[in-house]
C-alpha cells in the first residue's frame, strides 16, 4: 500500500498542527504544519505525543488509527535567535503595511523600499530596508527620505524571532481546523 502500508484516505487536506515540546507552534506565519503521511510517521517513530485527532481513519492490513490533527514534538526545538533577511520577513516585520502611507496590502501588493537608495550608497538590510507599497515607492525613486519629505513610520531595524512570531499571531492563516483553537493564541476575545 502507499504511504507506508497505510491505505490513503479520500483528500490529502488532513494536516497536523506541529507544536513544539513547549506546545507553541514552532511557526506563526507561515503556521507550523505537516501533511498527513508525515504525521503519522512521526507518531511511529515515537517522535511526537499526539494532542487532538481527526474523525478519519487510516488503515493497514495490522492497525488502524485516526489522523493527528494536533502534534507536540517530544524534544524541543530551539527558534533562531537572527531571523532570515527576506522579502517576506521584512513585511512581517512592518506587519504588511507601506512604513510612508501606512497602507495595509497583501505581500503581493507589497514592495520594498531602500531608506537610502543602493544609487546612492544604501545597502539591503534590515537597517535600510522598509515595506512599501508600489505608489509610495515610485514617488520615493532613488530619493533620502528628507529630500522627498517621506521619512519611514518606524526606523528600520534587525527584529528576533519571537517580535515575528508575535507580529505573525496578529495575520491567522485561511484555514484553522476547530482542533487548533486551544492551541493558537489569535487576537480574540474568549468566549465567557
Amino acid at each position: 500500500m502507499p504511504d507506508g502500508g497505510f491505505a490513503s484516505v479520500a483528500s490529502p487536506h488532513y494536516p497536523a498542527l506541529v507544536l513544539n515540546a513547549d506546545f507553541r507552534p514552532l511557526s506563526y506565519f507561515p503556521l507550523s504544519l505537516w501533511c498527513w503521511q508525515d504525521a503519522v510517521k512521526a507518531v511511529f517513530l515515537d517522535r511526537v505525543s499526539v494532542l487532538n485527532e481527526y474523525e478519519i481513519e487510516v488503515r493497514s492490513p495490522s492497525h488502524a488509527m485516526r489522523l493527528p490533527s494536533v502534534i507536540a514534538l517530544k524534544e524541543y526545538i530551539q527558534a533562531a535567535r537572527r531571523p532570515a533577511f527576506t522579502r517576506f520577513n521584512v513585511f512581517l516585520r512592518d506587519r504588511f503595511e507601506c512604513q510612508y502611507c501606512a497602507a495595509h496590502a497583501p505581500a503581493p501588493d507589497l514592495t520594498f523600499d531602500h531608506v537610502v537608495p543602493r544609487s546612492r550608497g544604501g545597502r539591503t538590510t534590515w537597517e535600510n530596508v522598509v515595506t512599501a507599497c508600489a505608489s509610495c515607492n515610485l514617488r520615493k525613486g532613488s530619493r533620502l527620505p528628507k529630500e522627498c519629505a517621506m521619512q519611514p513610520r518606524s526606523r528600520p531595524r534587525q527584529p528576533t524571532t519571537y517580535e515575528l512570531q508575535e507580529n505573525g499571531r496578529g495575520f491567522p492563516p485561511n484555514y484553522l481546523h476547530v482542533s487548533w483553537r486551544d492551541y493558537l493564541y489569535w487576537d480574540s476575545e474568549l468566549e465567557s
